[in-house]
């Protein structure tokens, strides 16, 4: 079969993470298919959308966020007046009849012309999300209604999945820095396909990156054997292809007005600098940097980069310690740390300066590596400074070995035999001994000789 020539584009749509839903004083409680909240808890007249209820002025805080996203994609921030429209159509999630968007017939995006990773993107809206319809029971959660969603458009840059799953997880990892958007909720996405200049096919509302990629291989191939007509298609993972919904919508079929209910929106200069001030350095710059500045390998540079609470704070201590000795402690044991409690950095409280205390006394030899490890254990919830117990921590003498090694021997009968005989393994055993004795304070290759020495 002839190779295909293919072009794909991406509708991605994000919850933002605020106190608020869009629209209203209702708490946006995210995640809500995966988190105990009851249905209809968190709603009011307006996201249920009783009659004579009208829209409160939009989140603040969601068109900031929306701002800070569209930065860091390179888009140009509309300097026009943004008008807020109602999109209208029938389905049993929206009981208004229509959806409040930015986007739509002669609307004015919020930002446009930007281009991440290569890719184009057209425009940056953000919109209203419908409430959570369940077809097979006719029950309807408005938790979700009016939760604020923004919408990436990119450009059919895209030319094979690889390029497209690529693409997206640079992209949900550059969001993650600036913490604009609901990590916990996913990513959702329509993808539009189409072949050899043929018909634009689109797949509505794919939740994760393995259906994204599924779903375009088998449209690709459904494409190169069937007669495509331009309609909107879902994705059914349990068999793995995509199937009608309906023949697709021209924008004059939403009926596209102004929402006589909202202000205009505009967005001052001095504003979008703000946000543009505060923005942390991007991924692929922090990736240079660690690099560059700090002489740290690609790949552990780009282990750092995956989370920024943790690239910043190995920049915090390589600052005051070489960053080349501190990397294993952070990449390996803080990472081991935090991952046994199941935790990440910003959810527990260690400070940068009794890490590097900690570093500073291993480095010194004034513990040992594994009291260190078991120091750092200890820093979850709370760290506290480890020079300030140094006499609980602090490597014993020599001497102090050899009293403890005796004692071990002692009581170890049976493993010196078995040493003496050529079992390896039972010096292993007699060495962690002595570290449980002296509860990790002497030093592994110091009682290593000192065993030998006696055993003999």
């Amino acid at each position: 079969m002839k190779k295909a020539s293919v072009k794909i584009g991406l509708e991605i749509h994000s919850y933002l993470i605020t106190k608020e839903k869009l629209f209203c004083n209702c708490k946006a409680s995210r995640h809500l298919t995966k988190q105990n909240i009851p249905p209809n808890t968190n709603i009011c007249p307006i996201c249920t959308g009783q009659p004579g209820c009208k829209p409160m002025l939009p989140n603040s805080e969601a068109i900031k966020k929306s701002i800070a996203i569209a930065l860091m994609l390179n888009c140009k921030i509309s300097d026009k007046k943004i008008i807020w429209q109602r999109k209208h159509y029938d389905w049993p999630d929206l009981p208004k009849g229509y959806q409040i968007t930015q986007s739509g017939s002669y609307s004015i995006p919020l930002a446009e012309k930007g281009k991440f990773e290569n890719i184009r993107i057209r425009e940056l809206h953000l919109e209203e999300d419908p409430a959570a319809w369940n077809p097979e029971t006719g029950t309807i959660d408005y938790n979700r209604s009016c939760l604020p969603l923004v919408e990436i458009v990119t450009e059919p840059d895209f030319a094979f999945v690889e390029e497209v799953i690529e693409w997206l997880k640079n992209f949900i990892l550059t969001m993650s820095y600036i913490k604009t958007i609901d990590k916990n909720a996913g990513i959702k996405a329509d993808v539009n396909i189409s072949i050899n200049n043929g018909e634009r096919v689109e797949i509505k509302n794919i939740s994760s990156l393995e259906n994204i990629k599924k779903a375009i291989e088998y449209e690709i191939l459904r494409q190169q054997k069937e007669k495509v007509k331009r309609e909107t298609r879902r994705f059914d993972e349990s068999t793995g292809k995509t199937t009608l919904m309906r023949t697709k919508e021209q924008a004059e079929d939403y009926r596209f007005i102004p929402d006589p209910d909202l202000p205009i929106t505009k967005i001052s200069k001095k504003e979008i600098e703000d946000i543009k001030k505060s923005l942390p350095e991007s991924p692929k710059e922090k990736l240079n940097k660690l690099i560059k500045k700090y002489k740290i390998d690609k790949i552990n540079s780009e282990v750092l980069a995956r989370n920024l609470e943790i690239v910043e704070f190995f920049e915090q201590v390589a600052n005051k310690i070489d960053g080349k000795f501190a990397l294993p402690w952070i990449t390996t044991e803080l990472l081991r740390v935090l991952n046994y409690n199941k935790k990440t950095l910003d959810e527990v409280n260690i400070n940068p300066q009794h890490f590097i205390e900690l570093l500073e006394l291993v480095k010194s030899k004034q513990i040992t590596e594994l009291k260190a490890k078991q120091i750092l254990n200890e820093f979850v919830p709370n760290s506290f400074s480890p020079k300030s117990k140094l006499d609980k921590f602090q490597k014993i003498s020599n001497e102090e070995i050899e009293k403890i090694c005796k004692e071990v021997i002692k009581e170890n009968k049976k493993a010196i035999s078995d040493y003496k005989t050529g079992e390896l393994r039972a010096l292993s055993f007699l060495i962690g001994e002595v570290m449980k004795k002296s509860n990790r304070r002497a030093d592994f290759k110091s009682s290593k000789i000192i065993l030998e020495k006696l055993i003999q």
